[in-house]
């Protein structure tokens, strides 16, 4: 799988793809066209993300974050979030690891 393929020119919604699944890790490619979270995530897994393209801003209950193309970020597990801003031109190609 290329990463990059298999990507429609308009979404509806967010596409969630799982690369890889076991016990403890879970690999998603998300891609976002202009979605954005209307609730609070808090999850019971620590999540790694890496943005691949697009630019971003990640919300927490404290602080926004500015994501673009390569940038990283780690957030615990229990720790509120949402997703405030994706790009759709590009798209935002996301690699998330749960674990």
């Amino acid at each position: 799988m290329n990463i990059f393929e298999n990507i429609p020119d308009t979404l509806n919604g967010e596409i969630f793809t799982t690369l890889l699944e076991s016990k403890d890790v879970k690999i998603e490619r998300i891609v976002s066209d202009g979605q954005t979270s209307k609730e609070w995530y808090d999850q019971e897994q620590n999540e790694w993300i890496l943005l691949l393209q697009g630019n971003a801003i990640i919300e927490f209950e404290d602080r926004s974050i500015e994501l673009k193309s390569g940038d990283t970020l780690n957030i615990p597990f229990h720790v509120k979030h949402k997703v405030a801003y994706t790009s759709n031109a590009p798209k935002c190609i996301w690699l998330a690891l749960f674990y």
